[in-house]
This record gives structure tokens, sequence and C-alpha cells, in this order.
């Protein structure tokens, strides 16, 4: 599987302009960019830690509760870093995991895919460009 690090968390807020103050103004997060989606009436804002993509803090109108989804209030995906998601699906797939279809942010145009663990938390392979030293071939 050559998981690498986490990539980011992704976070949905109930109130959007408090949870952009405090991981900005109390946890002193870095902004990143900021971007509203007109046709998700959502904003997107990547934060960064001593220069390290984070978190993705995100509003959405009237978020649910959590029951599982990843576009309910709270914790939204927990992101895994690969080199080569190609790879990475095919190896989750060997095991039985269904995965989404790999798909291009239209921001930063690298390539991710979601799945799910046992109990439903969503979770994605986030491709990374760079080369990983200790990744074998």
């Amino acid at each position: 599987m050559y998981l690498h690090s986490i990539h980011h968390i992704a976070i949905i807020a109930s109130d959007y302009a408090r949870s952009k103050a405090f991981y900005t103004e109390v946890l002193g997060l870095s902004v990143i960019r900021e971007v509203y989606r007109e046709e998700r009436q959502s904003y997107k804002l990547d934060l960064a830690l001593n220069g390290h993509y984070v978190i993705e803090l995100f509003s959405f109108p009237d978020p649910p509760p959590r029951p599982s989804r990843p576009e309910a209030q709270g914790l939204r995906h927990l992101a895994f870093a690969v080199t080569n998601i190609d790879r990475a699906v095919k190896d989750l797939e060997a095991k039985g995991v269904i995965l989404e279809p790999v798909r291009v942010d239209p921001y930063t145009q690298q390539r991710f895919t979601f799945f799910q663990d046992p109990d439903g938390l969503p979770l994605e392979l986030y491709e990374i460009t760079r080369p990983v030293a200790d990744e074998k071939a």
C-alpha cells in the first residue's frame, strides 16, 4: 500500500467565520488560499501550519450533524498521500475495498479518490507528484 504520510485534514464548520477565526487567529494557522465555490455555496479555506498544508476548512449551507458521509458537519475525511494513485487503488481493490472514481482537484490539478473504513469513516487517497525516497517501486 505504500502510504507516505497524512496529506491534510478536512473539516466542515457549522459557523465558517467563527471556525476561520479560531484556526487563523487562535491557533495561528496561515491562509494559503480561500475559494468560494458558487455551485456548492461553499467556502474552502486552505490552511498551513509552519508552512505545511494541513487543514481544509469548508462551509456548506445547513450541514447536518455527522452521521457518516463527507458532507456533514465536523471532521470531513482523513487523507493519505500516495505517489502513485493507480497502484494504491489497485492494491485496495485487490483487498475488497470499494473506491469512488479517481477525480482531479480543480485547484491543484492533483488526483484523488475516496473510500471508507469499516465504520464508514471517509478516507481519501491524494496523489502527490514529488518522489518519496523510501517508497518501493
